[in-house]
């Protein structure tokens, strides 16, 4: 096994103020801005001090998934910038080397068959696993790379990712740099959490922020986007990450809210800390006693192409005409009491709610509700197609159902309906009727189609 022997002298492997400009450690204000689509745009102002001969700023810790064409980085008026890099050289011992020729290092040597010696040596060339090393007593002896020891790091490898801006100062000066630049792998999402009662339920939404960009935020002022913003498209970088722990911070205060230019942005009134490669949630939505309904649908089929008889489940939501506030999109889990014990009654996905508009919350199917359609008759022609279907609703609960019935049916001034039951179109071309059946019971009734081929 290959060993690399690596003395740091410093707790600090990499001095700034070598290659130039002096960037403060860290920012004296920070914020993080997360969008629906796994971008996150980052904003610092960090201190900083140039002097006339300085040539380049480096700004350590930048996240590995920053979209380097992103960056906006403003300076002072007496500060002319040339060109950006970005810069990460991971640790090898190949690299070391090169960066070590012509510097001093150390070499460990044999003594004798049992003992060796540490020699003080300057590194001449490196040939993979030989080396040319000039002793301080001036002799020039080859040494295996391994036997190489390196008291630091040089200065010209850059151990974390970073931004590079070479510079040109015109005096010394001390001031304020601001940066703004887009990372990906940063993502947030809603998830709420219904307690279901008979006629109201409470709600809670949490924001949760995945955080895999490859940078922790530590005491950042966080920001949420709703909305899905247009982007330009590029070619895209796939990134594998592991999810290793989860973390959750307590509503201090309430979160703010604001409309913004077709979106909703929320303020998270605290500061936060997003390690990396770990999810937080935050509270940011408390609302007591929201007036709810269930509804029952079933999805049918259209009778024109119908054959025989056919079974459906009939499924149940839990019914909102609006609330007075916007739902970003995320999953809404439903839960109620049985016995002092939490059920969980399902899971909805929730797209993009403005405020005031109806939402239905999806729990499953009912074990009790089920319906039946029947083709009873057909008499179809060379011009027209004409179906009679039986409508069987069974309610084996113990408590009377309204139960809402759709079956697609193109309206045109070319087609019927007939039927002793009230109906309407509902979303186009559906053909809707509420039928209330009993506890225990069954309704059943006929309806006659007709449409032009």
């Amino acid at each position: 096994m290959k060993h690399l022997f690596l003395k740091i002298i410093s707790s600090t492997a990499l001095s700034l103020s070598a290659f130039g400009a002096v960037l403060g450690a860290q920012p004296s204000s920070n914020s993080l801005i997360v969008y629906n689509g796994g971008i996150a745009l980052v904003h610092e102002q960090r201190a900083l001090s140039t002097q006339k001969s300085d040539g380049s700023i480096i700004y350590e810790g930048v996240a590995n998934t920053i979209e380097i064409d992103s960056v906006n980085v403003k300076l002072d008026d007496s500060i002319t910038l040339y060109s950006q890099q970005y810069r990460f050289d991971k640790l090898t011992q190949k690299k070391l080397l090169e960066a070590h020729i012509g510097k001093e290092v150390e070499v460990r040597v044999m003594k004798d068959s049992k003992n060796f010696q540490i020699l003080k040596a300057t590194l001449l060339s490196n040939d993979g696993n030989l080396c040319i090393v000039q002793t301080d007593s001036n002799e020039i002896i080859s040494v295996n790379s391994n036997n190489i020891i390196f008291k630091t790091i040089p200065n010209e490898l850059i151990t974390k990712p970073s931004l590079v801006w070479n510079i040109s100062a015109k005096k010394d000066l001390k001031a304020e740099m601001e940066l703004d630049y887009l990372i990906k792998n940063v993502d947030w999402q809603s998830n709420y959490i219904l307690d279901v009662k008979d006629e109201s339920a409470n709600l809670s939404g949490w924001i949760s922020i995945d955080n895999r960009s490859g940078k922790k935020f530590e005491n950042t002022e966080l920001y949420v986007l709703a909305g899905d913003i247009n982007r330009a498209q590029r070619a895209q970088n796939r990134y594998m990450q592991v999810r290793k722990t989860m973390a959750m911070d307590a509503m201090a205060e309430e979160v703010k809210h604001q409309a913004h230019e077709g979106y909703h942005f929320y303020t998270i009134p605290f500061k936060v800390n997003l390690a990396d490669n770990e999810k937080t949630q935050i509270k940011f939505i408390d609302k007591k006693n929201i007036k709810i309904t269930r509804k029952y649908t079933a999805q049918l089929s259209n009778p024109l192409y119908m054959q025989g008889e056919q079974k459906h489940d009939v499924s149940q939501y839990i019914h909102s005409n609006g609330f007075d506030f916007p739902m970003p999109k995320g999953v809404v889990r439903s839960y109620s009491k049985v016995k002092g014990t939490s059920l969980l009654l399902g899971e909805s996905n929730l797209n993009h709610t403005p405020k005031k508009t109806p939402i239905d919350l999806k729990l499953g199917n009912n074990f009790d509700l089920s319906t039946t359609e029947t083709v009873l008759q057909r008499d179809d022609n060379k011009n027209y197609i004409e179906v009679t279907a039986k409508y069987s609703i069974k309610n084996s609960s113990d408590s009377t159902k309204t139960i809402e019935l759709l079956i697609p049916f193109n309206k045109s001034t070319t087609s019927s309906i007939d039927s002793t039951k009230p109906y309407k179109y509902t979303k186009g071309n559906l053909v809707t009727f509420e039928v209330q059946v009993k506890n225990e019971g069954t309704e059943t009734f006929k309806v006659k189609f007709r449409a032009k081929k």
